[in-house]
């Protein structure tokens, strides 16, 4: 398998008045410029730089996976792998809640699948409002690069949809890097987190769906 191309800040990717910059470059004329170091991805002449490593950076939309670390008279205190504060209102839950009974709803040391829908100077606003949010229960999670996920999803969600095919696993995929499995069994959901650190492993690969559809047929009868 071929490489994806790897840029380097400063570096001219494609030249030529079809192209249009996208995030991690800029247009200098009819020139693309990188302006990191990271992955060269070219989506219908979209030029783009994904990031080979790096912190979350939480943007509004984002779905994320992330722990409750704290209980408050007004909602749950999220930790999400990031600097500032993430906060989930208890209006921000599709059901009614008992205000004097907001742990039997999430408790500390939950893990809940929660999406963004505000990044202001306070902090990070959640919400479960949502189809497939709320509390995970069984199950593991696994941690991934965040700059990773992109390639974990795929194209159209070609990759996690293979993946989950190919193991009968429930899977979310955190914009945050955090992964939540869930199988019939543990043997099904290691599995499927094999897949998944492959899918990283091999990053910069180009054609990485046909490897992996390669790779699930070498490694079938790992679970039967």
């Amino acid at each position: 398998m071929t490489k994806r191309i790897i840029a380097i800040p400063g570096e001219t990717l494609f030249e030529g008045e079809e192209y249009i910059p996208g995030e991690g470059t800029e247009k200098r004329k009819e020139k693309i410029i990188a302006l990191r170091y990271g992955l060269v991805e070219n989506n219908k002449n979209l030029i783009r730089v994904i990031p080979v490593s790096g912190v979350y950076i939480p943007r509004s939309g984002n779905v994320v996976i992330g722990k409750v670390e704290n209980v408050t008279m007004n909602g749950w205190v999220i930790d999400i792998t990031t600097p500032e504060g993430a906060f989930l209102s208890l209006m921000e839950v599709p059901r009614y809640v008992n205000k004097d009974d907001l742990r039997g709803v999430l408790d500390i040391g939950d893990i809940v699948a929660v999406k963004i829908y505000s990044v202001n100077s306070r902090g990070i606003d959640l919400t479960t409002k949502l189809k497939g949010l709320g509390k995970l229960d069984k199950g593991i999670i696994m941690q991934i690069n965040p700059n990773k996920v992109p390639r974990v999803i795929g194209k159209e969600g070609s990759m996690i949809s293979l993946i989950k095919e190919e193991t009968k696993c429930k899977i979310i995929v955190g914009q945050n890097g955090l992964i939540w499995i869930n199988g019939d069994k543990i043997e099904d959901e290691l599995y499927a987190k094999k897949a998944i650190l492959y899918v990283t492993e091999n990053a910069a690969m180009s054609g990485l769906t046909d490897e992996m559809k390669e790779w699930f047929d070498k490694n079938k009868g790992e679970i039967n």
